[in-house]
C-alpha cells in the first residue's frame, strides 16, 4: 500500500485540471502508487482571496471527477479570512468528498486566527496539512516555522496535524515537534538526503512519518527514494509508505462512507 500525501496538478502538464490528473495518475501507476492527495489549483496564489481559493478548489474538484476510486482533495483557504475559510470547509468537506485542508504562506500556524478552523476541522474529522519550511535568507512574513506548528499542536493537543516538509530544514523540524505527539512529519519536497527518514524513525517513531512527493514539482521517484533508501527496518518503511496516512483519514473516509 502507498499512499502519496503531497501532489499538486498545478505543476502537471495539461490544458485542464482532468487532463494533469490523468498524467499524475499515469506516472503514479508506474511507482506502484495507490492513492494520491491533491492539493491546490492550476495557479497559486500565496495569499489567496476567498474569490482564489474557492476557483482552485473547484480545480481540485473537477480533477477529482474521475478519479475518486484513486486520489482525495484537500480544500486550500487562508485563515486571515475566517468566515470564508470556515465556509470554505463546510462547501468542500461537509458537504463535497474532500478529506482535509491545506495551509500554506498566507499566515503563519500559531496565529490564533486558525484556532475555529482548527476546531471545525477536528468536528469533520479533517486532515490539517500545514506547510512549513525554514528559509536560509528568511522566511516570508506568513510563512510558518516547524516551532509555529509546535505551538499551535501544543493548543490542541488531540487534533492531529502534519508537518509539510518536515520543516525543510528536517533536523530542526523533527526535533521542533517531537514532544507534540499529535503532530506527524511529511517527507515531501526537497531533495532526498541521506539521513531524514532515519532521523525521524529515530525520534518520533515510525507511526509518526508520512511518504509525501510533492509531485509533479519533485518526481514520485525520488521521493520514494527517502523511504525505500533508508537505513530502518522493512516494517517501519511500509507503514510510512501507506498505512500511517490511510489511519490518520480513516475516520472522515468513514463518516463519509469511502471504502479504503
Amino acid at each position: 500500500m502507498i499512499w502519496d500525501l503531497h501532489c499538486h496538478i498545478a505543476t502537471a502538464p495539461g490544458r485542464t485540471p482532468d487532463e494533469r490528473m490523468y498524467w499524475l495518475i499515469q506516472r503514479a501507476d508506474r511507482m506502484g502508487i495507490d492513492r494520491l492527495c491533491i492539493y491546490m489549483g492550476t495557479k497559486w496564489s500565496d495569499d489567496p482571496t476567498p474569490q482564489d481559493f474557492r476557483h482552485q478548489n473547484d480545480e481540485v474538484l473537477e480533477a477529482l471527477t474521475h478519479w475518486h476510486h484513486r486520489a482525495f482533495g484537500f480544500a486550500y483557504i487562508n485563515p486571515k479570512y475566517r468566515q470564508e475559510s470556515l465556509d470554505e470547509i463546510n462547501r468542500c468537506i461537509r458537504d463535497g468528498p474532500m478529506t482535509g485542508i491545506k495551509l500554506w504562506v498566507a499566515e503563519r500556524c500559531n496565529s490564533h486566527d486558525l484556532d475555529p478552523i482548527v476546531e471545525r476541522c477536528a468536528e469533520l474529522k479533517a486532515i490539517i496539512f500545514q506547510h512549513t519550511w525554514l528559509v536560509v535568507s528568511g522566511n516570508r512574513p506568513g510563512s510558518s516555522r516547524p516551532t509555529d506548528m509546535a505551538e499551535l499542536a501544543t493548543r490542541y493537543p488531540d487534533v492531529p496535524m502534519i508537518l509539510g516538509h518536515t520543516g525543510g530544514d528536517w533536523e530542526l523540524g523533527i526535533r521542533a515537534i517531537r514532544a507534540n505527539k499529535n503532530v506527524s512529519v511529511d517527507l515531501a519536497g526537497f531533495d532526498p538526503t541521506a539521513g531524514v527518514t532515519e532521523m525521524a524513525y529515530r525520534e518520533i517513531g515510525a507511526e509518526r512519518i508520512i511518504y509525501g512527493s510533492d509531485a509533479a514539482g519533485r518526481s514520485f521517484a525520488s521521493q520514494l527514494a527517502k523511504v525505500y533508501g533508508a537505513d530502518i527496518p522493512e516494517s517501519a518503511k511500509k507503514q510510512i509508505l501507506g498505512p500511517n496516512l490511510r489511519r490518520m483519514m480513516l475516520p472522515i473516509l468513514q463518516a463519509k462512507g469511502v471504502q479504503a
